[in-house]
């Protein structure tokens, strides 16, 4: 616990003391600071702050492998699944652009090489507090965009909005997901009753019974008087779950009975009580896979998703990259008080034909960057190019595709596309009257994904970015092949 100064919460993750001492020492009249040596330490802190941070600072390097990156990715990754609206400084020894443009593509907003002047450090996290606080959920037009897909979206969201059943929203980490629940509530006669969200992952698994149905006093240790949970505060209103899929498996059954029925039990009472709130759950993980797998329940699942809504990737939107890239840039401009940049043309094809891993959150992020690195100046590619995830796309070819018109000839080459037609051809002839194109597509399908799986060593998630589809079609199209199971020597 602690007393609360008024001041915006700092978390700052380094396994070296004395840096964190020290920065905290000379940011402490700005922030509140709290500090932590490595991951798990940090996880645990969040969990019994009173207060969550608004900014953290954090350190690649951190153990049980201080000279790899790969907890500072961990630890980015869990602290924006925990606290979405976050925004992180990666500061780190382990500078070079790979691991710099690799952070931020899973959501870090700067990258910092050590040394670091304290008061550039300060001067950024007080320039990105300022940006972060003009967070604002528009409610005349709650997700931008015209694509098809959008256009679908926002339809399900106003068809669904005033019915009292629940509503799963599932999507890939930074689409939308939290955006797309607050217009479920405004676009509903519930506007004007409370709207509330609790994250389960950002709760520690002993915690989130009390938290979602309150507590009676003594009921455990440390709860010193009597606690309304979320279910009884949201009251007439709306309640989102998110990250519904890291709900211990042990509560989850509690939580089917409220929504069945509307029945609970604080902790540490008999007497039940009633709930009208309307539940949105939400998550990036696949829960028809997670009830396949017993980690999810399946009626509970079913009850959940009586109504159901994709948030489809950004990179499956076409042009409203170019909207959303608009949309923030005047916004952060206004913010800043200072002129917004442009992209050159070039810039703007890159831009058109980059996959965006981290979604609307990534695209956000690298549009602050280039704010405040650029104002009222226009960005090239080969500036623009520094921004992106080199995992995602390489320069020399990245630029080639951004001045290049689209064509079949900017993915397939023609020398590599008649030597396709020429094989496809003896195939026929060979298979004379006995063809199958499903069946042949799907054995070529079912090799290409093996071959991602064996590069990415069985990593869903990279095995899915290297395939260039979403985690979600990676596991559709996996069980449709081993229904199938096609027969590579055919």
């Amino acid at each position: 616990m602690h007393i609360n100064t008024g001041k915006p919460a700092l978390l700052i993750v380094d396994d070296d003391p004395m840096i964190a001492d020290t920065l905290g020492y000379y940011l402490r009249n700005d922030f509140l600071i709290f500090s932590a040596g490595s991951r798990p330490e940090a996880i645990a802190l969040l969990q019994n702050l009173a207060e969550t941070p608004a900014l953290a600072l954090v350190d690649l390097g951190l153990p049980p492998l201080p000279h790899r990156p790969q907890e500072g990715f961990a630890l980015i990754s869990e602290l924006l699944a925990r606290i979405p609206q976050i925004r992180i400084v990666v500061l780190s020894g382990q500078n070079d652009s790979t691991n710099a443009r690799h952070a931020r593509t899973l959501g870090a907003v700067e990258f910092v090489a050590k040394p670091a002047a304290p008061d550039r450090l300060r001067e950024l996290l007080l320039r990105l507090l300022d940006v972060a606080e003009g967070r604002t959920i528009e409610t005349g037009q709650p997700m931008l965009g015209e694509s098809s897909a959008m256009q679908k979206l926002r339809a399900q969201l106003r068809q669904y909005a005033e019915s009292p059943f629940p509503v799963l929203i599932e999507g890939e980490s930074g689409s939308g997901k939290e955006l797309a629940a607050a217009a479920l509530h405004q676009l509903s006669r519930r506007s004007t009753q409370p709207y509330l969200t609790l994250n389960c992952a950002a709760i520690a698994p002993t915690l989130v019974e009390a938290a979602l149905f309150g507590h009676a006093k003594g009921a455990f240790t440390g709860a010193t008087g009597m606690r309304a949970g979320f279910f009884e505060e949201a009251a007439d209103g709306s309640l989102l779950l998110d990250e519904i899929g890291e709900l211990p498996l042990e509560l989850q059954p509690k939580l089917l009975r409220v929504i069945e029925n509307g029945e609970y039990q604080r902790v540490g009472e008999t007497q039940p009580r009633q709930s009208r709130a309307r539940v949105i759950a939400a998550t990036n993980r696949d829960l028809k896979r997670e009830v396949r797998a017993g980690r999810f329940r399946a009626d509970l699942y079913h009850r959940l998703s009586v109504f159901s809504i994709a948030i489809p990737p950004l990179r499956e939107l076409g042009e409203d990259r170019l909207l959303l890239l608009d949309h923030f840039k005047n916004q952060i401009a206004v913010q800043l008080d200072q002129p917004a940049f442009s992209l050159a043309s070039k810039a703007r094809g890159l831009w058109l034909g980059y996959q965006f891993p981290g979604n609307v959150r990534e695209l956000r992020n690298i549009v602050i960057r280039l704010a405040t690195r650029y104002p009222g100046q226009v960005v090239t590619a080969e500036a623009l190019i520094e921004e992106f995830d080199p995992g995602e796309v390489e320069q020399e070819s990245a630029l080639t595709t951004a001045s290049a018109p689209e064509s079949s000839a900017s993915i397939i080459q023609p020398a590599d596309y008649v030597r396709l037609v020429d094989a496809a051809a003896r195939e026929l002839t060979a298979h004379s009257g006995n063809f199958n194109l499903d069946a042949t597509l799907m054995r070529w399908e079912s090799a290409y994904i093996e071959a991602a799986r064996r590069l990415t060593e069985g990593n869903v998630s990279q095995t899915a970015r290297l395939l260039g589809i979403n985690r979600t079609t990676l596991y559709n199209r996996l069980d449709t092949l081993a229904r199938h199971k096609p027969d590579a020597a055919n």
